[in-house]
C-alpha cells in the first residue's frame, strides 16, 4: 500500500448553461477530422497556481474561488454548448456518430484535496505520477463521450495551491480550441468579478466560438462509417513505464539552435520551433541507440486553419490538425549535422498545404478509418504536439499567474514531446518529454542536447 498522499474527491457538479446558448443547434456533426479522434484519449491540461498570501484582499477562501469558477463555467458554456452534449451514434441504414448537445447533464466540476505542497509537484526531476490524478477521465477514449461528460473539469486543492485540469473529448476540439475556450473562461471569470450571483447575463468574449464544421467537397454529414459496432474501431493503449520530464530552453538557446541550422543549411527559412524539434529528434534517437539502418520517424502536430484556401478562422472550434512527417534512417540522422536534420522537418511542414490536406481528406473519404494509438506508439520515432503559440500563461482565475502547465496521463508514450510556452515569455519554450526510463537516462547525458537546454533543468542532473 503507498505511503504517498492521493487525491482525494470531495464533491462534485454538473453545469450547464443557465441560459439557453446563443444561436444554439441540437446536433453537432462531426467532421472528418474530428471522427479521426474517436479512439484516442480526451486532452488532459491544466495549469498550477499559488494560492494568493497573507495580507491579500479578500482573504483567498476556496469556498468562494469553487463558487467564482462553476458560475464562470456556465457563463462560458453559453458560448461552448458543445460541451455540454454526449456522444450518440445513429445505427442503420447508417452508422454515424454526432452530438446530441440538449439531452445530458451537462460538463462534470469536481473539487477534490491533496495534502501537497505546490514545491511537491515542480521540484522533483520528474513530473510526479500524483499528477495524473489531477484530471477526471483516466484512460478514457473520445469514443466513452457517450456516457462521460465531454468536458470535465478537476479543481484540486494543495495546500499552498491549486491546480485546474480540463479533460476535453478530443472530438470535439483539439489543442487551439482547447487553449481558446480556457481562455475564455478566464475572461469570463475576470469580468464577473465577485458579483457571481445572478444568472441572467452573457458575457461577451473577445473571439467567440464559430462552431459550423469544416467539411470536404462533396462531403455531406452526417458521416457514414463503415463499422456495425464500435468494437471494430476502438482500441485502448496502455502506455509502457515511462519517465516524464520539463525541460526549458532560453530564447537565446532556441537563438543558437535557429542559427546554427540555417547556416548548415545554408538557408535562413528554418524556424525556431523547427530547428528546436531537429535537435529533440537528434538527441532521443541517440538515446535509443538503434541499428544504422532502422527507420525513424519526427512527426509534428500541424494547424490545418491558416494552410487552408480560403483559411479557416483561428476561432473554428473543433480539430483542425494534421501530423507531418520528416523520416530517415540513424544512420543518416547522426551523419548529418543539425541543420539537415532541421531542414526535412521545414520541408515537411512547407508541404503541407491546402491541396495536401485536401489530398488527405480525400483518401479518407474513400475508405473512413480512425486513428488508432498504436500508430503513434512508434517505438524509434518522436511525435512532437501541443504549441508554445498557445495563450497558457494568460489565464488568470484570481491568483496570479500560474506556476506551471501540467498533463494528463492521456495520449502519453514514449517519444512524445509536448511544447509549451515559458511561463516568462519572450520567445522561451519548455517540453515534456516522456521517454522509457533507460533512454531519458541516456538523454540527460547527451552533450548535445545538455548545452542547449537551460540550467534550470540541467542543474538537476549534475551538468553545468
Amino acid at each position: 500500500m503507498s505511503s504517498h498522499p492521493t487525491v482525494e474527491h470531495i464533491s462534485q457538479w454538473f453545469i450547464k448553461p443557465h441560459l439557453p446558448p446563443n444561436d444554439s443547434k441540437p446536433i453537432c456533426h462531426l467532421s472528418p477530422w474530428d471522427v479521426l479522434m474517436l479512439s484516442i484519449q480526451y486532452i488532459q491540461k491544466g495549469l498550477l497556481f499559488l494560492k494568493p498570501s497573507p495580507p491579500h484582499n479578500p482573504p483567498f477562501s476556496i469556498d468562494s474561488l469553487l463558487g467564482r469558477l462553476k458560475h464562470s463555467l456556465s457563463l462560458t458554456l453559453l458560448h461552448f454548448y458543445p460541451l455540454t452534449g454526449r456522444l450518440v451514434t445513429a445505427r442503420p441504414p447508417s452508422y454515424s456518430v454526432f452530438v446530441d448537445c440538449d439531452n445530458s447533464e451537462g460538463a462534470r466540476f469536481i473539487y477534490a484535496k491533496l495534502d501537497m505542497t505546490v514545491s511537491d509537484i515542480l521540484s522533483p526531476i520528474d513530473v510526479p505520477a500524483v499528477v495524473q490524478s489531477f484530471f477526471d477521465h483516466d484512460r478514457a477514449v473520445n469514443h466513452d463521450g457517450h456516457s462521460l461528460p465531454l468536458l470535465s473539469v478537476q479543481v484540486t486543492e494543495l495546500t499552498d495551491g491549486v491546480f485546474i485540469g480540463c479533460s476535453m473529448n478530443h472530438c470535439l476540439a483539439d489543442g487551439n480550441s482547447f487553449w481558446r475556450f480556457f481562455s475564455a473562461w478566464s475572461e469570463i471569470f475576470r469580468a464577473q468579478g465577485d458579483n457571481y450571483g445572478s444568472d441572467d447575463v452573457c458575457i461577451p468574449i473577445s473571439h467567440p466560438p464559430i462552431h459550423n464544421r469544416w467539411f470536404p467537397a462533396g462531403c455531406v454529414p452526417p458521416i457514414n462509417l463503415p463499422f456495425k459496432h464500435h468494437e471494430e474501431f476502438i482500441s485502448r493503449f496502455e502506455a509502457p513505464p515511462l519517465r516524464e520530464r520539463i525541460f526549458h530552453f532560453t530564447a537565446e538557446s532556441i537563438a543558437k539552435l535557429k542559427a546554427k541550422a540555417n547556416q548548415e543549411s545554408n538557408t535562413t527559412e528554418i524556424s525556431s520551433f523547427q530547428s528546436l524539434s531537429a535537435l529533440v529528434w537528434r538527441c532521443i534517437t541517440r538515446a535509443r541507440s538503434p541499428s544504422r539502418d532502422q527507420r525513424t520517424i519526427c512527426s509534428v502536430a500541424a494547424d490545418n486553419r491558416s494552410r487552408m484556401e480560403p483559411p479557416l478562422p483561428e476561432e473554428y472550434f473543433g480539430n483542425s490538425v494534421s501530423t507531418v512527417a520528416a523520416e530517415t534512417t540513424l544512420g543518416e540522422l547522426l551523419e548529418h549535422d543539425l541543420g539537415w536534420a532541421a531542414w526535412k522537418i521545414h520541408v515537411a511542414v512547407a508541404n503541407h498545404n491546402d491541396k495536401a490536406v485536401r489530398e488527405l481528406m480525400k483518401k479518407w473519404l474513400e475508405s473512413p478509418t480512425v486513428f488508432q494509438p498504436d500508430r503513434f506508439f512508434d517505438p524509434y520515432g518522436v511525435m512532437i504536439s501541443s504549441s508554445p503559440r498557445f495563450d497558457m500563461y494568460g489565464n488568470e482565475f484570481g491568483m496570479g499567474k500560474a506556476v506551471g502547465v501540467r498533463s494528463g496521463y492521456a495520449n502519453m508514450f514514449d517519444g512524445k514531446v509536448m511544447s509549451y510556452p515559458g511561463r516568462e515569455g519572450g520567445g522561451r519554450i519548455d517540453l515534456e518529454i516522456c521517454l522509457s526510463p533507460a533512454t531519458m537516462t541516456a538523454l540527460e547525458s547527451d552533450d548535445e542536447f545538455v548545452n542547449s537546454v537551460s540550467l534550470q533543468s540541467v542543474s538537476a542532473f549534475g551538468s553545468v
